[in-house]
């Protein structure tokens, strides 16, 4: 098993990077009305997810840790919330739609996975 020495090497820190990533990528394309709105929202939620992962990584205690991955787990639920409404306004495609689910999906799983290990691991 590889030794976990930085927020950096964790696999679900760098999910969250490339989906931040595909966030930005993807509002860049919306209609300028929504700079202030489904577009800074969705920027904001995403990005908050590895900033948490990284800032709780880095916190002495294993409790402020998982605090901070449970407000991971809120950014990213927000930024699935965001989706669903950029869906139904008709501003992305299911193609597109479909794809990001599967990341949100993923990230979900692995967030959930990071928690109850750190969860075990401290009884």
């Amino acid at each position: 098993m590889t030794s976990i020495r930085s927020y950096r090497d964790l696999i679900v820190w760098q999910k969250s990077i490339d989906l931040t990533l595909r966030t930005y990528k993807l509002t860049g394309r919306f209609p300028s009305e929504e700079r202030y709105g489904l577009t800074s929202q969705m920027r904001r939620a995403a990005a908050s997810i590895p900033a948490n992962i990284a800032e709780g990584h880095a916190r002495r205690s294993t409790g402020e840790y998982l605090q901070f991955l449970g407000i991971a787990r809120g950014s990213l639920a927000e930024l699935e919330t965001f989706l669903t409404l950029s869906e139904r306004l008709g501003l992305i495609g299911s193609e597109i739609s479909d794809s990001l689910w599967e990341n949100c999906a993923e990230i979900s799983k692995m967030l959930a996975g990071l928690v109850r290990s750190i969860s075990q691991n401290r009884r």
